[in-house]
C-alpha cells in the first residue's frame, strides 16, 4: 500500500509520518561530519518526535494541487526545520525554560545552551537550503516567492514576531483580539505557510482558492493554539511529552485563562467548523486537509 493509496486518515498519516523520517534523516547533516557535536544535536532535536503536523498539512495541500512527492518533502523538511528551532530556542533559559520536550530532555539539557542556539540557527539556514536547492516550481518567480512566504512567516512579522509579543506579556491581562494577534503570528504563521507551500509544488491555482486555503490555515492555526491551551490546562505531562501546566507556572495570557476552559473548547469547535467551510469548494480533493482539521481539534497531545 502506498502512501497515497491508505484510504484511512491514521494509515496515511502514518505512512506519510515513516517515509518522511527517513526523509528527514537525509536531509540533515550526519553526526560523523564536522562539527559531529553540533550535527548530533540537529538530528536530536529534529528526529524521532512530534506530530509532524506540519508537513502532514504541506503534504495534503501539495495532493490537492497534484504536486510531486519530492517538491513537497523539500517544502515540508524546511517548514519542519524552521518548527524545530523554534522549540529548541523557545525552550532554553532565557524565554520558557524548559527541560522536557517530545519526551525527552530539551536540546539545551541534552548537550548545553551554546550547542541548542547554534542548532536552532543552523537549523533555520537549513530549511531555506531545502527550498533553494532543486527546483521547486516551473516558474522561478514562484520558487522565490515561496522562499519570501516561508522568511515571513518565520520572522518578526511571524513566528518570531509572535514569540516576542508572547514574551512580551507574561503576566498581563490581554483582549481576546491581542490573544488572536499573537497566535496569528506565532503559531499560526508557520501553519500557513506549510499549507500554502505544498500548494505552490503543484499546479497553478486561481487566488481565490489560494485565498480559501490560506484561510482554511489561519483558522486551523488558531483552533491549534486553542486545544494546545487546554491540553496544557487539562492533559498531564506524560501525555503531552512536555511539561503540563507551564503556561499556568510562567503566567502567560492563555484562552483558558481569558475565557476558561468550557469557552476556549467552544472556541474551537468554532473555529474548526470555520476551517472546514473553507474547503467546500474542492469537494474530495480536500479530504486530507479536511481530515488534519479534525485530528488538530480533537487530538489529545
Amino acid at each position: 500500500m502506498t502512501v497515497n493509496s491508505a484510504d484511512d486518515f491514521q494509515g496515511w498519516a502514518s505512512a506519510h509520518q515513516c517515509r518522511f523520517e527517513a526523509v528527514l534523516k537525509n536531509f540533515l547533516p550526519a553526526d560523523d561530519i564536522a562539527p559531529q557535536r553540533l550535527h548530533a544535536a540537529m538530528r536530536y532535536s529534529v528526529l524521532d518526535g512530534g506530530k509532524r503536523v506540519r508537513p502532514l498539512l504541506a503534504f495534503a495541500a501539495g495532493e490537492l494541487a497534484g504536486a510531486d512527492q519530492a517538491k513537497t518533502d523539500r517544502v515540508a523538511a524546511a517548514v519542519e526545520m524552521i518548527h524545530a528551532y523554534s522549540l529548541v530556542h523557545d525552550d532554553m533559559p532565557c524565554m520558557d525554560d524548559d527541560v522536557l520536550r517530545r519526551g525527552k530532555p530539551t536540546c539545551h539539557v541534552e548537550y548545553d545552551e551554546a550547542t541548542a542556539l547554534l542548532v536552532g540557527d543552523s537549523l533555520q539556514s537549513l530549511a531555506f537550503q531545502m527550498l533553494v536547492e532543486q527546483p521547486l516550481n516551473a516558474n522561478p518567480a514562484m520558487q522565490l516567492k515561496m522562499v519570501r512566504l516561508l522568511a515571513v512567516a518565520s520572522g518578526s512579522r511571524g513566528m518570531a514576531g509572535g514569540q516576542a509579543f508572547d514574551l512580551a506579556n507574561v503576566g498581563k491581562q490581554l483582549s481576546l483580539a491581542e490573544l488572536e494577534f499573537m497566535h496569528i503570528h506565532k503559531t499560526g504563521a508557520l501553519i500557513r505557510a506549510a499549507i500554502l507551500l505544498g500548494a505552490y509544488c503543484g499546479g497553478e491555482m486561481p487566488d481565490a482558492q489560494l485565498a480559501r486555503l490560506d484561510h482554511f490555515g489561519k483558522c486551523i492555526g488558531l483552533a491549534f493554539q486553542v486545544v494546545d491551551d487546554v491540553l496544557d490546562a487539562e492533559a498531564d505531562t506524560a501525555t503531552l511529552g512536555k511539561t503540563a501546566g507551564k503556561d499556568a507556572d510562567n503566567d502567560k495570557p492563555t484562552y483558558v485563562t481569558l475565557l476558561g476552559a468550557v469557552e476556549a473548547k467552544k472556541m474551537a469547535a468554532e473555529l474548526h467548523a470555520e476551517a472546514l467551510q473553507s474547503l467546500d469548494e474542492f469537494g474530495s480533493a480536500a479530504r486530507r486537509l479536511r481530515e488534519l482539521g479534525d485530528f488538530i481539534v480533537m487530538r489529545k497531545y
